[in-house]
């Protein structure tokens, strides 16, 4: 396997045709249209030119394509240039991109004066936060990886979670603080504990608000590396950690690790990996107060998704609008009052804005939404058009839901924009085509899929060229295959592609229930079963039986208030045309069904209810 390289020889020869690519010439446009016009940029990049040892020496580091040395001085050039423009938007508390320069660089001297060093690991419990921003660019600037936290996880299991990256740092809200004390003895690698809130630190622990006030804000000593540092979705056992701060990070740093891929393939990934910024218009979006996205920041930060929220802010001078936990009227009353033009979104709260009293939905100016990007889960077309319509009829110029597919591991992969289901309606039940990256159907019986034949998604991005777990010894064989001499990423899903490239999930490969030597997709039925006017949201596992095996089961949460019998459900599935395996074998209903925080229902529990005794018997 070829590693990339990275001289200014091997990087001419591949940029011109990166450059030729759409969305390098999208991703231009869009910095140029962010960044405030043509004038800002050159500032901004004089200032890049002129940090540090001044304009000769930056000349020889990027003759020598040494960016890890010049990001540290973009970024500030970028944050001086943008100076009084709104940066984030937190509660009550509202920041300039001056006072983010000043406040990140305090951090990262902090960092530095505490010992760490670069490659070492900061960790980061935090709710969605001011502070959550500035610790990730403290850490890019003294080059330490930051691992996202799941602040749900509790005792045991959160101790194992931060203990795999083994920090130096570990950052956490005070709110967290019993939970960190009861595990504090089981983090060896930890040697300062900062927490950040307006309450006293406790005995042993640093105050994030002291720290920044006794270092000054001078620009710290910068071994540069993208900090991004997520973990998976932890839907069976420990979440692993992924190591973005390679895969996004290896043009930009000298610290990162080579991908498994030539230069100028990487390079045309890379591009990829970043044109969601253009793909949802960022060549377009000004608002007319700031000029620029303003990006509501509402799933949890820690998530991998979320990061497509505040990507604006960390690259183009976005201003971020931070709710520290989702309420779906808040959710509209911040669009409104914050002109939000960009967010980030599971189905779930999608699901939860449209189940709002209509008179509370009739409140808000909805005009300013422009993309409203939506992930993490499988979401049903007939939501996708009711929020296209709640926001159209609110202001909006026109339908404002976009969609991708994509993982911890993979990044974004396909996009779902607009156009796609104008020019054909029937797209709107897809997630997009390839756009991020490449995509393909493998068949098991080792080939490619035609058009609408429905196999294994294989993906190939710049994440999975670069794809390592840090911590831990697990081999990626089960999800790297070699298929015709070329690297892909099996997700574990199945789906089909149609004639146009765009792609159709059918259901996980863990999750297809085989009924009698009948494969089931357990998403056609829920997709039925969610039209019926009174059921909320629904999930379909595998139920014990003793002839066919396992059969379908459709667990039903309704709207809160409605009533309805199994009956009922399953009348409305056959006048729907489900028939024969696919009509579910029962309806259980429940008063809320179990769910990750990114709106995953967790069916593993669900099945569990129902295996168990199968299990516990032999």
């Amino acid at each position: 396997m070829e590693y990339a390289g990275k001289s200014a020889k091997e990087l001419l020869r591949a940029l011109p045709d990166v450059l030729r690519m759409e969305e390098t010439r999208g991703l231009g446009r869009t910095i140029l249209r962010q960044w405030g016009g043509g004038r800002n940029v050159l500032r901004i990049l004089g200032h890049a030119m002129q940090g540090g040892d001044g304009v000769l020496t930056n000349l020889r580091h990027l003759a020598k394509n040494r960016m890890g040395k010049l990001m540290p001085h973009l970024i500030a050039g970028m944050w001086t240039v943008l100076g009084h423009r709104e940066a984030v938007v937190d509660g009550q508390a509202r920041y300039d991109f001056r006072q983010v320069r000043e406040r990140v660089f305090r951090l990262a001297n902090a960092l530095r004066d505490l010992g760490v060093r670069p490659k070492d690991t900061v960790a980061a419990m935090l709710y969605n936060s001011a502070e959550f921003l500035e610790l990730f660019w403290a850490c890019s600037l003294v080059g330490a990886p930051m691992p996202f936290v799941n602040w749900h996880l509790r005792g045991e299991e959160l101790r194992r979670a931060i203990d795999l990256r083994k920090p130096r740092v570990l950052v956490f809200d005070g709110e967290f603080s019993e939970r960190i004390e009861g595990i504090g003895e089981g983090l060896p690698s930890v040697e300062h504990f900062v927490a950040t809130g307006g309450r006293p630190a406790p005995d042993g622990v640093l105050s994030y608000e002291e720290l920044l006030e006794s270092h000054d804000d001078a620009m710290p000593k910068a071994e540069f590396l993208v900090a991004l540092n997520p973990y998976t979705g932890g839907t069976t056992g420990i979440p692993k950690s992924s190591n973005f701060f390679d895969s996004f990070g290896y043009l930009l740093s000298d610290l990162a690790e080579p991908p498994r891929a030539d230069l100028k393939t990487f390079l045309e990934y890379s591009v990829k990996a970043f044109s969601f910024l253009y793909w949802y218009g960022g060549s377009e979006i000004s608002d007319p107060v700031t000029h620029n996205i303003r990006s509501l920041v509402v799933t949890p930060m820690y998530h991998a998704g979320t990061i497509v929220a505040w990507a604006p802010w960390m690259l183009l001078g976005a201003t971020a609008v931070i709710m520290r936990r989702f309420d779906p009227e808040e959710f509209l009353r911040l669009i409104e009052e914050e002109r939000v033009s960009w967010t980030f979104v599971a189905p779930t709260i999608l699901q939860r804005v449209l189940a709002l009293p209509e008179e509370v939905k009739r409140k808000y100016d909805l005009s300013s939404m422009h993309s409203l990007i939506c992930a993490a889960a499988p979401c049903p077309p007939e939501v996708k058009r009711a929020v296209n319509e709640l926001f159209i009829r609110q202001g909006a110029p026109g339908p404002v839901f976009n969609e991708y597919y994509g993982s911890a591991e993979t990044a974004v992969v396909t996009i779902l924009l607009p156009q796609d289901y104008l020019e054909k309606p029937e797209r709107i039940e897809s997630v997009g085509r390839a756009r991020g990256g490449d995509l393909r159907i493998y068949l098991e019986e080792g080939r490619w899929a035609a058009p609408r034949e429905v196999g294994r998604v294989m993906c190939r991005t710049a994440s999975t060229l670069s794809l390592r777990y840090p911590g831990t010894e697990e081999r990626l064989h089960e999800s790297i295959r070699l298929i015709d001499g070329v690297e892909w990423y099996d997700d574990g899903l199945l789906g089909y592609m149609d004639e146009d490239g765009f792609l159709y999930l059918v259901s996980r490969v863990k999750e297809m229930i085989i009924c009698g030597g009948v494969n089931v997709y357990p998403l056609e039925i829920e997709e039925t079963i969610l039209r019926h006017p009174a059921v909320f949201d629904v999930a379909v596992v595998r139920y014990p039986h003793r002839e066919l095996g396992e059969v379908p089961i459709a667990c039903v949460q309704l709207h809160e208030g409605m009533r309805v019998t199994e009956e009922e459900i399953l009348s409305f599935c056959r006048e729907q045309g489900l028939y024969g395996y696919k009509l579910p074998a029962r309806v259980e209903f429940f008063e809320e069904l179990p769910r990750h925080v990114d709106g995953k229902i967790i069916k593993r529990e669900l099945e569990e209810r129902y295996w168990k005794d199968v299990e516990r018997r032999g």
